[in-house]
């Protein structure tokens, strides 16, 4: 994979005003991949789940792991604009706006699930940001949103999060398409041939995450398989309280982390710390331990 760019842009807001936001060009094959990021935040551990007071004093002594946040713009070799996740919106229109794209170019957008962090940016005053694009979700992604069972079920201060979700179901009616991802190791032609649903159930129900493969070359696209790189790469056990099944994420991430490192696979999260891209390589250390080299 080769990196084509780096475009910085000053301009910062809110969590992330200490960061420079940015977008970065990398080569997949004939697609070409840019990173839109929203700038660099610190987690705190107090986020994790199954960290013990061992692993914490080894891996975040003080307490803290950096954590992006990204959105990623995708040109397929047939001039196809397509968006995977949209961010909370802070920073999407200057990044689109670096790469001279307008709202209405978009033609397609891929969701990896529906948390605020990455449908922010598909409404502005209750209307749709992409007026041309179609919205595609995996359907048990979209069953747990418009759950009303599953909204009473969270903490009352989680509950705008559905509303958020099923305002963006509402504005996107007939343009949103619903599919049923593949399973981890089975194959896949949704919703592209060239660019794979793949399930990655756990952090929410119908987590997906996308596979890109190009010219011999692919890039497994994540979402939210990890947080908190820094302990979760040498420590895929770890969870985060975000995680509507812990356990589930736990084990869709010790797999896919052994996919990508067995094959080659280039990776990029929506919360890997700028530039959000790169590869991954198992550790010399015994047990189920990962290395991430960025780009």
């Amino acid at each position: 994979m080769k990196n084509l760019s780096v475009m910085i842009l000053t301009a910062a807001c809110g969590l992330f005003a200490q960061a420079q936001d940015s977008v970065s060009a990398f080569a997949v094959g004939a697609f070409t991949v840019n990173v839109l990021s929203e700038g660099n935040n610190t987690g705190n551990s107090a986020l994790l789940v199954g960290a013990t007071d061992e692993m914490l004093r080894k891996y975040l002594p003080d307490g803290t792991f950096p954590m992006g946040v990204n959105a990623f713009l995708v040109r397929t070799p047939d001039k196809k604009i397509i968006l995977v996740d949209a961010g909370y919106g802070r920073k999407l229109p200057d990044n689109l706006k670096a790469l001279k794209v307008k709202e209405e170019q978009v033609d397609v957008i891929l969701l990896t699930h529906m948390h605020g962090d990455h449908i922010g940016g598909l409404l502005k005053d209750g209307k749709t940001v992409f007026p041309n694009a179609e919205l595609y979700l995996s359907q048990p992604e979209h069953d747990y949103w418009t759950s009303d069972s599953e909204m009473q079920a969270v903490r009352e201060n989680r509950r705008g999060g559905f509303l958020q979700a099923r305002s963006v179901i509402k504005a996107y009616g007939d343009r949103l398409h619903l599919f049923v991802p593949a399973e981890h190791g089975k194959p896949a032609t949704c919703p592209f041939p060239e660019i794979q649903g793949i399930a990655a159930y756990g952090h929410t129900p119908g987590h997906t995450a996308y596979l890109l493969e190009s010219e011999g070359e692919r890039l497994l696209i994540w979402g939210d398989l990890t947080h908190a790189m820094k302990i979760q790469m040498p420590l895929p056990e770890v969870a985060l309280s975000f995680d509507v099944h812990p356990a589930q994420a736990v084990a869709i991430r010790k797999a896919l982390l052994e996919y990508a490192a067995r094959n080659g696979i280039a990776v990029a999260g929506m919360h890997i710390a700028s530039p959000g891209m790169g590869k991954i390589r198992k550790s010399t250390t015994k047990g189920e331990s990962y290395v991430f080299e960025p780009f």
